[in-house]
């Protein structure tokens, strides 16, 4: 892989000439309620509305559509457990060649059936291992053992281009100058693709990457000045949490980033909740990333015209409750405690008339009677209206001797108890 390639505009230009019966070109949607919460004229570049419902088609198709016919005639091969696998399988639909994608066996079975719809008879899933890396190690050996194509989610140049086709719909789509483009990050491509295109031609523009606090892994590579793989991650923003970043869009983000933002994956879950509930939007926690960062960027982006790219709308239904459950942890709603109860009748009701506040509800409580004992310990979960009644709450449980244990700062017993 050659570490000086830099992408050329010819190139994409061809590339987005390439997907054009293939892809949406997606709307740059004005969005009243962040504009307006803001300050600021808030642009969003809706890949989540694209046929697959992220951006990552163009890349795939970009890739696979320019794959000799004796290499297309033999079949091509993925790792992955999201948007990728999506994109591949659709690829090799249109252009009715075999794929095989390698995908972890949890991987939850709304996306595999989405998967096997967008391929159809064109594709094989092959379930294998507990992680991506797992999924991944199993497709290499695959692809040496009968000398398959390999289509990468995000280091390869083809790949990039794909991915930099947004920049050029984005510029064409708006006849005001862009102060901030907001780029979520996972393997880089995304980044390194439309971020190229900006230096180029919108050079003024600057040009911001996210990632979720959980996965730094660009921002640590660009900290080390070298692609560094992270030990551990937090995977729940799926579709951007991976351990190392590609070494090809390193070498570019490194160029062209301007900044790096870690959101907090309670933020993402927010935002979330928000464009749903206000929009009617539906993202993915990777979807969700760059209009989760406008917060953290809310000085800087006042008056100014602002770009998010909305990367997908992949969500599971079933992460509902966790996604709820994020959002009212982060925003300091939501809170778990160890509570020790006199083994007496009548303390549970002082503990409900002299400790919870009007509003105050509990959520979740385990309890178990110890015989013999002066003091049972439950593990009680209260969901706040305000987070300004947390400080009363903790007081009056410590003045009526029921605080033992506050469980939302220790991960280890929070993760093991609740």
């Amino acid at each position: 892989m050659d570490p000086t390639y830099q992408v050329k505009i010819n190139e994409v230009q061809k590339a987005h000439e390439r997907l054009k019966n293939v892809i949406v070109d997606t709307p740059l949607m004005h969005d009243l309620n962040q504009s307006e919460k803001h300050n600021a004229n808030i642009l969003l570049k809706r890949e989540d509305l694209q046929i697959v419902r992220s951006y990552k088609i163009r890349g795939a198709y970009n890739k696979i559509a320019q794959l000799d016919k004796k290499t297309l005639s033999k079949g091509i091969v993925c790792a992955s457990a999201g948007n990728h696998a999506q994109g591949v399988a659709y690829s090799c639909r249109k252009l009715n060649i075999k794929g095989t994608i390698f995908m972890p066996t949890p991987t939850p079975k709304q996306k595999i059936k989405q998967v096997e719809f967008f391929g159809r008879q064109n594709i094989e899933i092959i379930l294998t291992g507990d992680t991506y890396d797992d999924a991944y190690n199993a497709a290499m050996q695959h692809v040496e053992k009968h000398k398959l194509e390999f289509i990468h989610p995000f280091d390869d140049p083809h790949v990039i281009e794909g991915q930099a086709t947004i920049a050029l719909e984005i510029l064409a789509d708006t006849h005001s100058h862009i102060d901030f483009l907001f780029i979520p990050i996972g393997g880089g491509g995304l980044a390194a693709g439309v971020g190229s295109v900006f230096k180029l031609l919108s050079p003024d523009t600057k040009i911001i990457g996210i990632e979720p606090a959980g996965a730094p892994s660009m921002k640590e590579a660009i900290k080390e000045g070298k692609v560094v793989k992270l030990d551990d991650i937090d995977k729940f923003v799926d579709g951007a949490a991976v351990q190392q970043v590609g070494h090809l869009t390193f070498t570019i983000c490194q160029r062209v980033l301007d900044d790096i933002i870690l959101v907090p994956e309670g933020k993402v879950c927010s935002t979330i909740l928000q464009l749903y509930n206000e929009e009617a939007i539906v993202v993915e926690p990777a979807g969700a990333l760059s209009i989760a960062a406008l917060d953290l960027y809310k000085e800087q982006i006042k008056g100014k015209n602002v770009v998010c790219i909305v990367s997908g709308s992949n969500n599971d239904i079933t992460r509902t409750e966790e996604i709820k459950e994020r959002s009212l942890l982060y925003e300091g709603l939501k809170h778990y405690f160890i509570v020790r109860f006199p083994q007496r009748p009548g303390a549970f009701r002082e503990f409900l008339e002299n400790v919870l506040g009007p509003t105050d509800d509990i959520t979740y409580f385990q309890y178990s009677k110890k015989n013999n004992r002066e003091l049972g310990p439950a593990v009680v979960g209260i969901e706040l209206q305000n987070k300004e009644d947390f400080d009363p709450l903790v007081k009056k449980m410590k003045e009526l001797n029921f605080f033992q244990e506050y469980l939302n700062d220790k991960p280890d017993l929070f993760n093991f108890l609740i």
